[in-house]
């Protein structure tokens, strides 16, 4: 999330802090609109994340076999990894029911020998009616300067410049800092022609082709 935002303001992040904030409130009201049309269109009980993630396992639930061993716990055998599951707290040794609260392929084939909705044991975080209901509110733009309602204590409050520190020598530092094992695109620049995009032993100075050569990725 933080990369998207940061690849979206690269251009932006210069302007003054006004338009900045314009700039912020125009695309996430656009996403915010593209994620509401896509949650009114969704059929499916699910996310279509989820749903895609969760069809695959009804197939694979087929060939266990179940023991129900009380109300409410199962033991479910076949494939490589048996487990017993809890329908009532939602819970399977598999563990993975637990961390994802998307039934296991174990958890299905419980809830179809028990006769209860898989669906129901489904966080209702995936469901799509909270997905519309992530975006369901307008985000609206705040309108002009001049029309905007300043209380009296926040116009009359004077803030003080932040503290300005020794500019180092050179050019000011434009772009972040790149994240621990990031690999970014970095063009090579011939000594022999001073073109980028290959190395001096492989310049070819009579045609002054540089075509064919890519940058590569190296860290920084």
């Amino acid at each position: 999330m933080v990369e998207s935002l940061n690849s979206m303001l690269v251009n932006a992040r210069d302007f003054p802090y006004v338009a900045l904030f314009d700039v912020i409130q125009e695309k996430m009201s656009k996403w915010w609109n593209d994620r509401r049309i896509v949650a009114m269109a969704i059929t499916a009980p699910l996310t279509p994340s989820r749903e895609s993630e969760f069809r695959p396992r009804f197939a694979q639930s087929n060939d266990r076999h179940t023991l129900q061993l009380n109300p409410v716990t199962y033991h479910v055998k076949g494939g490589e990894l048996e487990g017993v599951v809890d329908i009532f707290n939602k819970t399977c040794t598999c563990k993975e029911f637990d961390i994802d609260k998307l039934p296991c392929v174990h958890a299905i084939a419980a809830a179809h020998h028990a006769q209860v909705s898989v669906y129901s044991l489904v966080s209702p975080y995936y469901t799509k009616e909270y997905y519309a209901l992530a975006y369901g509110e307008t985000i609206y733009p705040v309108g002009s300067q001049s029309q905007w309602d300043v209380p009296n204590e926040v116009a009359t409050r004077v803030v003080l410049p932040r503290e300005v520190k020794e500019r180092k020598r050179g050019r000011p530092k434009t772009s972040r800092f790149p994240s621990v094992g990031e690999f970014r695109k970095r063009k090579n620049r011939c000594g022999k022609c001073g073109a980028y995009g290959h190395y001096k032993k492989k310049c070819n100075s009579q045609t002054g082709s540089t075509e064919g050569n890519q940058p590569t990725d190296v860290p920084v």
